[in-house]
């Protein structure tokens, strides 16, 4: 079966990617693919099929992961369209799905949506863009801020002939931006943009989904969410739902979608725009602002939920308090403590450090270095320098942050730069007695490198290349404001510093499937010497009829990261030998993979014991924290091991005790 459709006397090929569960991403996409949240009473990946049909395509292929077939499947079963179900048994990227699914038969034209997006464009003006282009590949923008005029972030929409096809590996993993659209640039072929007139609503976590629900209800479109009947109630309007009731005591303000038997009881206020889900209960006195809730949650009175995502029948206790979170299952207690409180007592806290930082470097000033005038001319050039590389490299650290925020592999990269200053503190004073003897010459030629690395990422779509050149950067400054000593007194530091950055996606899909087979195989090997009956499905290990899934997010990749942290930092904060400190570095890989496979050990072990899934999902998060300690017990222990092995025995020299001949004296 091919995905054909009829548009404009094109055979077109139309490709919708759902991908897995996201263990990175935020709680809910590690339940559920953002392509299957749902936007009222439909999926997201429903609303794009029904689009698809009403634009007049006939059939479409659907790629998600292996696990995620059968959830698919049931969403597409009322679909108009013919759809086609490609799993993804393997990570093959956005241009491994579009190779997978077009290859056999391309057509004269090939479509691929994100299937998480709520307003989808009109299919004629893209595919007239794109043939009036003559472009080999167009990529689809949302629109910008009318003020800069430049367009504003993917719209995850891609339109290409079938020579692309040619661009792209016959197999493994191959993206579409960092890997199709340099090669086609690099032989000759036209890549061209295409800004859209309207966003379409593209989310991945929750502060998205909020951002697209809320430009849904500006383009008043909120009829189109569901089939029920749009009315005012009390200064807003709402979109009641069969069997929805709101007491005439409450409040709602702002645009407001009510599922089926939803209900909003005395005293709750909601403020637009929200969702309030199918059987979802405000109890009295609650307040929802700016929020989603999905089908059977349940709000107790006096609650509190503010920019926040709900999943399914999550149950929110009196009195608690969820401010821009995506929550899951049972809200604890502990939540119930004002927001604003905490924010206020951590913002005090940070000022009286501050303070006390200020008055340490007063009191330490005067014994240090004195600068001389010269260079403070030097120094103020460079903090111009610095300012203006910060501003020119903001997109790059808002995506560094992102990528922290949002992902488990590299969550631990948020620590590095403030973990590279404590160090840099350590050594104030080894450092503060090197003379400042700035390499002008050597900085400016370094910077002008490091724009260079950055043009030619920019040019190219490698984000690797981006932040290589945030790096670079940051060493040409060295060497401009303070010279050649300098730098070999922070070259550790800044080597340290490269561990915040991402692995390049090449080499994260090359590692990350052997990984996977790896934790899979040393975790079956590990239960079955401790003597329990395993049968083993490719990355599936059934334990006692129990069944666990080695999931791609759990091939160890997270812990190697993170102990190469720990690693990192302890090799800069210990005196020992080059090679000692080499041990320990080299040994954080070992240790990672160890660490991964007891943690899988233990999760499968307490899954044959455990029956409740909240009480699964709790150990599935938390399990890996739970090996920290165990990692530092190790590097202790081999620190241990390594000043037993290396140290020399103490020599010890004879005390020599004279005493002198007492002198003759005469009696008298």
């Amino acid at each position: 079966m091919t995905d054909k459709g009829t548009l404009q006397g094109l055979d077109i090929r139309t490709i919708v990617l759902v991908g897995g569960r996201d263990f990175g991403r935020c709680p809910l996409a590690a339940r559920l693919p953002a392509a299957l949240w749902p936007i009222g009473d439909r999926s997201a990946l429903v609303r794009l099929l029904d689009h698809l049909a009403n634009e007049g395509i006939t059939r479409a292929v659907v790629c998600c992961g292996v696990e995620m077939v059968p959830e698919v499947e049931r969403v597409c079963r009322d679909s108009r369209l013919t759809v086609k179900i490609v799993p993804e048994e393997s990570v093959s990227g956005t241009g491994g799905c579009l190779r997978d699914a077009a290859s056999r038969d391309p057509g004269d034209l090939i479509m691929l949506f994100s299937g998480s997006m709520v307003s989808p464009p009109c299919l004629g003006s893209l595919i007239d863009a794109h043939r009036s282009g003559g472009a080999d590949m167009t990529v689809v923008f949302n629109p910008g801020r009318p003020d800069d005029g430049l367009p504003g972030p993917s719209a995850e929409i891609f339109l290409c002939g079938p020579q692309v096809l040619g661009h792209i590996p016959r197999g493994g993993y191959s993206d579409i931006k960092e890997g199709v659209i340099p090669t086609i640039l690099r032989a000759g072929g036209v890549v061209r943009p295409h800004v859209l007139a309207r966003r379409v609503g593209n989310f991945r976590n929750r502060e998205g989904y909020l951002e697209a629900i809320e430009a849904l209800f500006h383009e008043e479109m909120l009829e189109s969410l569901s089939s029920g009947v749009c009315e005012k109630v009390q200064g807003g309007p709402v979109l009641k739902g069969a069997g929805a009731w709101v007491h005439p005591g409450a409040r709602i303000c702002g645009p407001v979608l009510m599922g089926d038997h939803a209900k909003v009881r005395e005293g709750a206020v909601v403020i637009g725009p929200a969702i309030i889900g199918e059987d979802v209960v405000v109890s009295e006195n609650s307040a929802v602002v700016r929020s989603a809730l999905w089908t059977g949650a349940f709000v107790g009175s006096c609650c509190e939920i503010r920019e926040s995502l709900l999943d399914c029948r999550t149950t929110v206790p009196d009195g608690a308090t969820v401010i821009g979170r995506a929550v899951t299952g049972q809200v604890s207690d502990d939540r119930k403590k004002d927001e604003r409180v905490r924010v206020q007592a951590s913002a005090s806290r940070v000022h009286d450090f501050l303070r006390s930082f200020r008055d340490r470097c007063a009191e330490g000033s005067t014994g240090g270095a004195r600068l001389r005038q010269e260079h403070v001319k030097v120094i103020l050039a460079g903090v111009a320098v610095l300012m203006a590389l910060l501003w020119s490299y903001w997109p790059t650290i808002s995506d560094l942050i992102g990528v922290w925020r949002t992902s488990e592999e590299y969550n631990s990269g948020i620590l590095v730069p403030f973990l590279a200053v404590y160090v840099i503190w350590s050594r104030r004073r080894e450092i503060g007695s090197v003379a400042l003897r700035p390499a002008l010459f050597w900085g400016v030629g370094a910077l002008l490198c490091a724009q260079a690395c950055l043009g030619l990422g920019l040019f190219y779509m490698y984000q690797s290349g981006e932040r290589l050149s945030l790096m670079l950067s940051i060493t040409a400054l060295v060497l401009l404001m303070a010279g050649w000593q300098y730098l070999k007194k922070l070259w550790p530091v800044l080597i340290f510093l490269c561990l915040m950055l991402p692995w390049p996606n090449r080499i994260q899909a090359a590692i990350s499937l052997p990984l996977q087979r790896w934790a899979t195989n040393s975790a079956v090997f590990c239960l079955e010497l401790g003597g329990w009956e395993i049968v083993q499905s490719g990355n599936t290990i059934d334990i006692e009829g129990v069944r666990v899934e080695v999931a791609y997010a759990c091939n160890g990749l997270r812990m190697i990261t993170a102990f190469f942290v720990i690693g990192g930092l302890v090799v800069l904060l210990t005196r020992r030998t080059w090679w000692e400190k080499l041990i320990v570095l080299v040994s954080s890989l070992p240790i990672a993979l160890l660490c991964n496979t007891v943690r899988l050990v233990v999760t499968a072990v307490l899954f044959t014991r455990i029956e409740s899934k909240v009480w699964r999902d709790w150990v599935h998060d938390w399990d890996g924290y739970a090996m920290m300690p165990l990692a530092l017990a190790m590097v202790v222990g081999e620190l241990w091991l390594l000043s037993r092995l290396t140290t020399p025995p103490a020599e010890i020299e004879p005390a020599i005790i004279s005493r002198r001949q007492p002198q003759h004296v005469p009696d008298p």
